[in-house]
């Protein structure tokens, strides 16, 4: 299941307005809806694949156990993980693992035997838990504000003062630092032997 992405649970946690409650019945609707909508496709697609010749309507009579619990498996995770971090005012695996188990023990549920109930929340729990408390991605444990911060922290602490970068790449070839002109004039003198006035683009200038 997918957490939310807005902002990730450490900058949930360390907001100045302290926990910002989830609109737990609007999360719960939405998951539900798409997991009902996968759950069609897939019912859809067996239906389609069915060798007796079965009609259009078979899709929600043959396919509404997995319509159900397509439905069911993600709306109650999603339901238990918002309700349990609304009432605890905290963001944290703990909430996801309690979402993970209930979610577990809905997808067992057709085999009407307890422990593939608990063996199912069991490890649907300990999976989403560890999932939740190493950062949400599949790719890496590294969250995208993570990298963001960790460039900003270079960018700040790597960046070179004008006069390093100038003494070290030189004046000239559009490099104008302040005084470069009056610099430059004094090199011409002392190589060529005569004086150059830097142009003063100023409007005082131009009286």
């Amino acid at each position: 299941m997918e957490r939310r992405t807005t902002q990730s649970h450490d900058a949930h946690n360390e907001a100045e307005d302290g926990f910002k409650p989830y609109d737990t019945l609007n999360d719960t609707a939405k998951a539900g809806l798409v997991g009902g909508a996968s759950g069609l496709f897939i019912a859809s697609i067996r239906n389609a694949l069915s060798k007796r010749n079965v009609g259009a309507l078979s899709v929600f009579t043959r396919g509404a156990p997995i319509i159900g619990l397509a439905t069911a498996a993600p709306a109650a995770y999603v339901f238990f993980s918002r309700s349990s971090m609304n009432l605890r005012e905290q963001d944290d695996a703990w909430s996801a693992a309690l979402g993970g188990f209930m979610m577990g023990a809905v997808l067992g549920l057709p085999s009407r035997r307890m422990p593939v109930v608990v063996g199912l929340g069991s490890g649907i729990a300990v999976f989403q838990g560890m999932f939740y408390y190493l950062g949400g991605r599949f790719d890496t444990f590294k969250k995208e504000d993570d990298e963001f911060a960790r460039k900003e922290t270079l960018r700040r602490t790597t960046r070179l003062p004008v006069e390093q970068t100038v003494s070290e790449i030189g004046e000239g070839r559009g490099i104008r630092p302040p005084g470069f002109e009056e610099r430059r004039a004094e090199r011409l003198k002392e190589n060529y032997g005569f004086e150059v006035n830097p142009v003063n683009a100023t409007v005082e200038g131009s009286l």
